[in-house]
């Protein structure tokens, strides 16, 4: 079987190893959205009538079993083969004879791996964008159920002022509400069909670009054609980096539980089944899911990085050091939901030990309100909090619930506004599943099943 550019000659072994790398693995995932979009490019090659319909009902059946192959993880592509786009077609071809010659028609394999990478995307896209708001609720009921119960405030590590575990949780509900909508917004810049651009040139053939578009549920194409391969690296890092402000948004999450979970805080405590052991210490429970979903944002930071660091400075139009950005992509998207999924199932399992917490509110902690206390008596702030500072001694016997209540502004302990975010959760998830019917409507209406892509 031939590679999609063979010529007359043979590439040498040792440049064939390190051209095709780990391509031929990496793109196990990608075999149903190259088949998907294979198919949509075969029924627009019909309508303007360099494919017959039987051709095309032909390549529909080639390509359906190639995906029930893909589905049961029985679809081998060899390394010869380079890439899924090569093994697709040269399976084409061998079924079904000189049909599967054709399918490349209008094509480069440059906007047939943008396509499938796309497709792949949009399916993981929607996944994270429904872990996101999956978190965002688990952390605003378990805000809600705990509302009440005081924490203390800390800045610089020290004690600060009073708080609660419904503001702690809270607070991450709404950051990954913000997250969200960077991550949506890459969605957004990705949903958009690729092909019909070919090698970043176009071709001189009536391609009907808007009708694969549309057999492909996106939401239209990326217009011009040169524009389409120079996105290619800058989209994956946009996506990468949204993804990033969720990974810092967990981290911070997974250090704040590392901490007030060890026996010296022991403000909440992690059930065993979310700990390991040691392997000589008897009595550990350590927390190595909190740890390595800390660590882990540093690796999705990293794959950000590594992909703006690849295409930097490339010049216009296709450069083999697109392949180099397929890898850190593919892992940062698996990755990223993965943390969403570990981080959930932490925040369900979450127990609060509130005498602990209550503990914590030694009497220095109400300093600030003692000083304000001062100030609606008519003192100047200033001097209410030098005098304050004088007498620190004199703020014990205070009730950390009531200094809680006291704070009513919106978004504070007292008036935490939590309909807000679930409303926002709410509408965010009708728009989240409008466009997951326009995607599987498109896409069952061109296979005539749904398909995993």
């Amino acid at each position: 079987m031939a590679k999609l550019w063979q010529k007359d000659y043979q590439l040498n072994e040792l440049v064939e190893r390190f051209t095709v790398g780990r391509d031929y693995l990496l793109d196990l995932r990608l075999v149903n959205a190259d088949c998907v979009a294979s198919l949509a490019h075969a029924k627009m090659l019909a309508s303007i009538g360099l494919l017959t319909e039987a051709e095309v009902d032909s390549l529909r059946g080639g390509l359906s079993r190639i995906i029930a192959e893909s589905t049961a993880r029985s679809f081998v592509i060899r390394k010869e083969d380079e890439d899924c786009h090569t093994a697709i077609e040269n399976r084409l071809t061998k079924d079904l004879g000189e049909v599967g010659k054709k399918i490349h028609t209008g094509r480069s394999r440059n906007d047939q791996v943008m396509a499938a990478l796309r497709l792949h995307a949009r399916s993981r896209l929607l996944d994270l964008l429904g872990a996101i708001l999956d978190l965002s609720r688990a952390l605003a009921e378990f805000a809600e159920k705990h509302q009440a119960v005081p924490m203390a405030g800390r800045t610089h590590m020290q004690l600060a002022m009073p708080s609660s575990v419904g503001l702690w949780a809270a607070s991450y509900a709404e950051l990954l509400l913000d997250d969200y909508s960077l991550v949506e917004q890459a969605f957004t810049l990705n949903d958009r069909s690729p092909l019909g651009s070919a090698a970043s040139y176009g071709v001189p053939l009536p391609l009907d670009r808007e009708m694969v578009a549309r057999l492909l549920g996106f939401s239209g194409i990326q217009n011009n054609v040169l524009a389409v391969n120079n996105s290619r690296g800058k989209l994956e890092a946009v996506i990468l980096d949204s993804l990033d402000q969720v990974g810092l948004t967990l981290s911070k999450f997974a250090q704040d539980l590392v901490l007030f979970s060890m026996p010296e805080f022991g403000y909440f405590r992690l059930p065993e089944e979310l700990c390991s052991g040691s392997s000589i210490m008897p009595q550990k429970r350590n927390p190595d899911g909190l740890e390595l979903l800390r660590a882990k944002s540093s690796t999705l930071s990293a794959a950000a990085t590594q992909v703006k660091s690849i295409i930097r400075g490339l010049t216009s139009g296709y450069n083999r050091d697109f392949q180099e950005t397929k890898e850190p992509f593919l892992r940062g998207l698996s990755l990223a939901h993965e943390c969403l999924q570990i981080a959930r199932l932490t925040v369900e399992r979450l127990e609060v030990d509130e005498a602990r917490l209550r503990a914590a509110f030694t009497p220095d902690i109400f300093a600030t309100d003692a000083a304000l206390e001062q100030v609606r008596a008519g003192a100047s702030f200033r001097d209410a909090y030098r005098k304050v500072a004088a007498n620190l001694g004199e703020l014990a016997g205070r009730d950390p619930a009531e200094a809680i209540e006291q704070r009513t502004s919106s978004g504070n302990t007292g008036n935490l506004k939590l309909e807000g975010v679930y409303s926002a959760i709410s509408a965010r998830r009708h728009g989240l599943g409008s466009i997951e019917k326009r995607v599987e409507q498109a896409i069952v209406a061109l296979i005539g099943e749904k398909v995993q892509l």
